[in-house]
């Protein structure tokens, strides 16, 4: 009797500390091992390498991508003002274009300096940011070139609109800070009257509006302008949201009344509803010392409201990968590795996006979560279920 009580004593003890620990040391294991695999793109996933993750887009694009590698390749700015045309009044493709190849623009123009590469002369027409003239360096000088040569081109406005926000974003701190802000409003307005129906200068004022910190009478009058040109335009809804944070010009509550609203009154097939994760997001706490946070139910409902968002647009909606780049920093927060890991195998290969691009080195910050996604599916048994 006692050998059976002894026996059932160390079943007991055996149960309840050293079977525990011993799953907590294989899960330890097997995620330090599917870290590994999430590193090494032969692992099994085919996930892009971090130091080859193209930081220029939030998603694919074969068209821009080619135009572009084209015009940093010879310096002609007429391939990717081809492209840009031909995108027409798609004007959500047109913003994201516009946004990627200002940033383009501006991450080769910087590569340029750190090389060395000497500056235009004094007095170059670009607003305060010059470029050298070299034929042999890639330096951006094919913007200045397509702003100098058509002047009338819209698309060259809103291009050079938006560098020059990326430009004046680059060093807040800067003495000439607001002077390339205030040019940059210049060019949006210029690129209105260019092409009146086009939403894309206006957005690009929003950025200007929130740095400048616009009165509340002229931020509105700007956003209404936004809206009656492209109402339900989801970039638009992201460039204006971080005017009403506590960040900007407003409140935590502000901003949640602002993407609640767009929210509440988008029509079907749209991404509003995907438009309070952001707001959660500008407003998270830069340490989080609640435990559950990303498991609250403020957060589960953003989630959850923005995943059915990317569900009922079409696959390749320009602006889909934001909000799929955001759900994949939520979910494995929140530690829903198996839906970040849906999420992760669209979006593999880019991070040109919110949150990576709020990062000093967004390929870095992205290959960590992606990291933790893989883990995190391991240990709680996702590869074996697919197997």
């Amino acid at each position: 009797m006692e050998a059976l009580l002894v026996l059932v004593a160390l079943t007991a003890i055996f149960g309840v500390l050293v079977a525990p620990a011993i799953r907590r040391r294989r899960q330890r294991l097997e995620g330090a091992q599917g870290y590994a695999r999430a590193l090494d793109p032969g692992g099994g996933y085919g996930f892009v390498p971090a130091e080859h993750l193209d930081v220029r887009l939030p998603g694919p694009d074969d068209e821009l991508v080619e135009a572009l590698e084209e015009t940093q390749r010879t310096q002609d700015w007429q391939p990717v003002a081809r492209m840009l045309a031909l995108t027409g009044d798609e004007w959500e493709l047109r913003w994201q274009r516009v946004q990627s190849l200002a940033g383009a623009a501006a991450m080769e123009l910087a590569r340029a300096r750190e090389l060395g590469v000497p500056d235009a002369p004094a007095g170059d027409a670009s607003g305060g940011v010059s470029f050298r003239k070299d034929a042999a360096a890639r330096d951006a000088r094919w913007l200045r070139e397509w702003r100098a040569q058509q002047a009338d081109d819209a698309g060259g406005a809103e291009v050079y609109a938006q560098f020059l926000v990326w430009q004046a974003l680059t060093d807040p701190s800067s003495a000439d800070h607001r002077i390339i802000l205030e040019e940059a409003r210049t060019v949006c307005e210029e690129a209105a009257r260019l092409a009146p129906a086009d939403p894309t200068p206006h957005i690009t004022e929003l950025f200007v509006a929130r740095h400048l910190s616009y009165r509340r009478a002229d931020f509105e009058e700007l956003w209404a302008t936004v809206r009656r040109k492209a109402p339900h335009h989801m970039g638009a809804h992201l460039a204006a949201l971080p005017y009403w944070s506590e960040k900007g010009c407003g409140s935590r509550a502000e901003a949640d009344a602002f993407a609640q609203a767009a929210a509440a009154r988008a029509p079907e097939g749209t991404l509003l509803p995907a438009l309070p994760l952001f707001a959660v997001y500008e407003h998270l706490p830069e340490v989080n010392v609640v435990r559950g946070l990303y498991q609250s139910e403020e957060v589960e409902k953003a989630v959850e409201a923005a995943e059915y968002a990317v569900d009922q647009v079409e696959d390749r909606h320009p602006v889909r990968p934001h909000v799929l780049h955001m759900l994949v920093c939520f979910l494995v927060r929140a530690e829903r590795y198996g839906e970040a890991m849906e999420a992760l195998r669209v979006v593999d290969g880019y991070v040109g996006a919110m949150p990576w691009a709020d990062s000093g080195d967004p390929a870095q910050h992205y290959a960590a979560y992606r990291a933790l996604a893989v883990a995190g599916w391991e240990a709680s048994g996702g590869a074996h279920a697919q197997l």
